[in-house]
């Protein structure tokens, strides 16, 4: 191989990034890096803004401390490696509620994503059935099976623990139902122990007991200033040249790498790099593999995305204040339109004010609701302002400032079997094309540490594929 090595990383958002940071590292001293965002921005649903003269969060919010194992989460190891580790701050309010009959109750202790491990613990909100969690003398589920979260829980548990808990908890990540979401995706903790329990109150114990949390220890962090700091400091660190407003049209294989057609149909531009990292949802990634990958592309392009708005409302000091609470998930049952809400000002230490306004953020749009979504800017504040109101039972003042973020397509949904078709993608691109690799939430989970690892994961690969680090 030739140096230095040309790298095209095909998407900007963390995973790219991520990978961009981590070839930095990797890869022989001069090595080109090149990104190309086919929006003006950089950093995917990580997006921080202003609203009543202070940075908020119009996108992701914040990132989980510890990964799976109960190591440091690869966010955590990025901003470590990005010089940011000092700015890590962490919520100073943690419990959350959920509304049930219209009324706000704590979210119960000792669940994973909702699914208890003592159902005594949870009948303050749902009442699982009885005796339905029997041990039938096998594991819950087969070696290699994935099944629906909700289909597993619904079949132990009942119809009431899903939809007043597991589905809001798992609505308030993927706005997706627990119905339809794989279990090996979105709990992959739970699909290890299942394949080994026999009762779901034994898989979920053995899941928590698998990856310990010392008390008090923090769970979540973000990053005074805002995440978009993070994404800044990846691309300093990167060395990268970024092409904003770059879309990627087609990939083309060459004989020492890939051939690039960027930029308008009338006048692209054609560039030769050695490699890529294709690091953009399913659907884009899928029509660039269609010519070249035609076998990953298809096992890529059945990932379906649900698409949500993020109305962020600044109100004057509410009297009485807010509960001290960092905020509340909707179960779909309750007929409204938010499905979580965050208090903003309240989770926060650090984003609280003198003058008392505080900020407010919903979560509008579940999946196949989409329709919800066309309402105007205005239509969709005052209905947040509206159903806040009502879940508080007193009204908000009116708000002083607001900001409402749209997010098209933004968040996968992964049906019952989504790991094995993507792995079945990546084996025929590196059995045919071994510096091409997919990277990011559609392929791997959402979260910001997920999607960091992704990337890293993709990088190293890319580094193997021409040769090994020079490092």
């Amino acid at each position: 191989m030739r140096q230095p090595w040309r790298v095209a990383v095909v998407g900007g958002g963390i995973a790219g990034l991520a990978a961009a940071v981590r070839l930095r590292d990797r890869a022989p001293a001069g090595t080109e890096i090149t990104v190309y965002e086919q929006s003006g921005a950089l950093g995917g649903k990580l997006r921080t803004g202003e609203l009543a003269g202070q940075p908020v969060e119009f996108g992701a919010e914040s990132f989980l401390m510890r990964d799976p194992a109960g190591a440091e989460s690869a966010a955590v190891a990025l901003a470590r490696r990005l010089g940011l580790a000092e700015k890590i701050v962490h919520p100073t309010v943690g419990q959350a509620a959920l509304v049930v009959d219209g009324g706000l109750r704590p979210i119960p202790g000792g669940t994973l994503v909702g699914v208890p491990g003592d159902l005594d613990r949870v009948t303050s909100v749902a009442r699982p059935l009885a005796d339905a969690d029997t041990d039938g003398g096998r594991p819950l589920i087969g070696p290699d099976a994935d099944v629906s979260v909700g289909a597993l829980v619904r079949s132990r548990f009942g119809d009431e623990v899903v939809e007043r808990l597991v589905d809001p908890m798992l609505g308030g990540v993927y706005a997706g139902r627990a119905d339809d979401l794989s279990l090996v995706t979105t709990m992959p903790a739970l699909a290890r122990t299942a394949r080994v329990e026999h009762t779901l109150t034994g898989a979920v114990r053995a899941a928590q007991a698998a990856a310990p949390r010392a008390p008090g220890t923090p769970v979540f962090g973000t990053l005074i200033g805002g995440l978009s700091t993070l994404i800044e400091a990846a691309v300093t660190a990167s060395g990268a040249t970024v092409r904003r407003d770059a879309a990627v049209r087609e990939l083309t294989p060459t004989d020492t790498g890939w051939r690039l057609t960027v930029g308008p149909t009338r006048d692209p531009e054609l560039v030769d790099v050695d490699a890529v990292v294709l690091a953009v949802p399913a659907r884009p990634a899928a029509r660039l593999l269609a010519g070249p990958a035609p076998a990953a592309a298809a096992g890529i392009g059945e990932l379906d995305y649900a698409s949500v708005a993020l109305v962020t409302l600044a109100v004057p000091q509410p009297q009485p204040q807010l509960p001290e609470l960092s905020g509340f998930l909707v179960p779909s049952t309750e007929g409204l339109l938010i499905k979580a809400a965050t208090f903003f000002t309240t989770k926060w230490g650090h984003l609280r004010r003198p003058d008392g306004v505080a900020l407010v953020r919903a979560s509008v749009g579940r999946y196949g609701e989409e329709a919800h979504l066309q309402r105007p800017d205005a239509d969709l504040a005052a209905t947040v302002h509206r159903e806040l109101s009502a879940v508080l039972g007193t009204p908000l003042p009116a708000p002083v400032d607001g900001h409402v973020q749209r997010w098209g397509g933004a968040l996968p949904q992964y049906a019952p079997g989504h790991a094995d078709r993507v792995a079945a993608a990546r084996t025929a691109l590196r059995a045919a094309h071994p510096t091409l690799v997919l990277a990011g939430a559609g392929y791997d989970g959402v979260g910001i540490p997920v999607c960091v690892r992704s990337g890293e994961t993709a990088a190293e690969e890319i580094v193997t594929a021409l040769g090994g680090s020079a490092r």
